[in-house]
C-alpha cells in the first residue's frame, strides 16, 4: 500500500488521466478508487483539486467526443459493438434507447453513473443527431457532477480513507482474494444467466432466410417490429407488412397482435 502511494504522489495526474482515458474508451477500468485517492492527496495539500477535476474533465471528453463522431457516422453498429463488453449485452441497446428516447440529452447528466449506460450514452447521442454544442454542454455537465463528487468524496473523508488504507496494509492480500472471489462469481453468475437465455431463444428462433422463404410462399404470418423507435428512425426499413409496436408499448398495444396466426417478431 505504500508502494501504491508513493506512486500517486509522484505520477498522480497522469495515472488519473490515463486511467480516466482508457476507462471511457471502454475498458472495464475503475475509476472510483482513484479519484478517491486524488480527492484524498488534494485535500492533503499534494494535489490541487480544480487540476484534478480538470484532467478528469478533459480525458472523458476526450473519449465521449470520439464516441460521438462514431455513432454519428456509424450508427447502430458502434452501440452494438459497445454493449457487447457489457455484462448484460442482451438488454443494453434496449435498455439505452429507452433510457435515451426517455430524457434525450438531459439522460446524459446521470449517465455516467449507471453501468452500461456510461458507453452506450455518447455513441446513441451521435447516432440521435444530437447537436454538437448541446452535447457537449450536457455530456460535461454530467461528467462534473461524476468525478466531482468522487474527488470530493476523497478531499472530506481523507482521514477515514487513511484509516482504510492502513487497515488494506495489513490485511490486503485476504482483502483482495475476497474481492476477486465476489467479481468471478458475479461474473459467473451473469454469464449462466446469459447462456440459460440464449439457449431458450435458440428454441424458438428462425433465421432471416428462413423468414424470406416463409414469406415468398405466403405463409400466413403476422411479422411484429419490436425495435425502439430511435432505431426505426435511423434506419428507415422494416419488413414487408410488419406492424411495428414499440417494445415499451406492447403491454398496451398486445391486441393487436393476431393469435390465429403465426407471429414472427424481430428486435435489434
Amino acid at each position: 500500500m505504500h508502494a501504491v502511494t508513493e506512486f500517486l504522489l509522484k505520477y498522480g495526474y497522469w495515472v488519473l488521466f490515463f486511467n480516466v482515458l482508457v476507462e471511457q474508451a471502454g475498458i472495464p477500468l475503475p475509476t472510483m478508487p482513484v479519484f478517491l485517492a486524488m480527492g484524498a492527496l488534494a485535500g492533503l495539500g499534494r494535489y490541487s483539486f480544480m487540476a484534478s477535476v480538470s484532467l478528469a474533465l478533459l480525458a472523458t471528453m476526450c473519449a465521449d467526443l470520439m464516441w460521438f463522431y462514431l455513432g454519428r457516422t456509424r450508427g447502430t453498429s458502434i452501440l452494438n459493438l459497445m454493449c457487447r463488453i457489457s455484462l448484460e449485452p442482451d438488454s443494453c441497446v434496449s435498455n439505452t434507447k429507452n433510457q435515451f428516447q426517455k430524457r434525450g440529452a438531459y439522460s446524459l447528466l446521470f449517465a455516467k453513473w449507471v453501468p452500461g449506460f456510461s458507453a452506450a450514452a455518447p455513441p446513441l447521442a451521435g447516432l440521435t443527431r444530437m447537436p454538437l454544442r448541446r452535447f457537449i454542454v450536457f455530456d460535461a455537465a454530467g461528467v462534473l457532477l461524476w468525478c466531482g463528487s468522487y474527488l470530493l468524496a476523497g478531499y472530506i473523508f481523507r482521514d477515514q480513507l487513511e484509516d482504510v488504507a492502513r487497515t488494506l496494509s495489513n490485511y490486503g492480500g485476504r482483502v483482495l482474494i475476497l474481492a476477486l472471489i465476489l467479481l468471478v462469481s458475479y461474473i459467473g453468475w451473469k454469464y449462466y444467466q446469459r447462456q440459460r437465455f440464449i439457449r431458450e431463444l435458440r428454441m424458438a428462433r428462425i433465421t432471416p432466410e428462413e423468414l424470406l422463404d416463409m414469406i415468398v410462399a405466403g405463409d400466413d404470418l403476422a411479422i411484429i417490429d419490436l425495435r425502439n423507435a430511435l432505431e426505426l428512425e435511423f434506419d428507415g426499413t422494416k419488413l414487408p407488412g410488419a406492424v411495428w409496436i414499440d417494445l415499451q408499448n406492447l403491454e398496451q398495444r398486445h391486441e393487436e397482435i393476431p393469435r390465429e396466426k403465426e407471429v414472427i417478431v424481430y428486435c435489434s
